[in-house]
């Protein structure tokens, strides 16, 4: 019943800004946390922010704070991740998830319950 498709990938210049969305669709509670994640290039992956619709409580990951910025619009069910000033190194794979049950652990992928198949961020030099 549950899906999420990510949407806004690709190639941008470093310092430069992108916008990704999330379309959750089908959730059946009215509580849940969707969190980003990506992943790169030979590396592990690694949760970089997150928000509960409950009470917006947010996260965000030392490496991306103060450059990206999530929100939710409740109205559309859909979740954007404001990315700003764009490095290198964010380069990657990146993904959307939801927890309807119960709120997730900080990095722990593993609880979370939907995942989207992901979109692709390129940031050269």
């Amino acid at each position: 019943e549950v899906r999420l498709v990510e949407s806004g990938g690709g190639l941008v210049q470093a310092g430069g800004s992108m916008r990704l969305s999330c379309l959750v669709s089908g959730g059946t509670f009215d509580i849940y946390t969707v969190g980003w994640f990506r992943q790169a290039p030979g590396k592990g992956r690694e949760q970089i922010t997150s928000i509960r619709t409950s009470d917006r409580k947010l996260y965000y990951a030392d490496s991306v704070r103060g450059r990206f910025t999530i929100s939710s619009d409740d109205a559309t069910s859909t979740v954007y991740m404001q990315m700003n000033d764009l490095k290198f190194e964010d380069t990657g794979d990146y993904y959307c998830a939801a927890s309807f049950y119960s709120t997730p652990r900080i990095g722990r992928g593993e609880d979370y319950d939907y995942w989207g198949q992901g979109t692709q961020v390129t940031v050269s030099s």
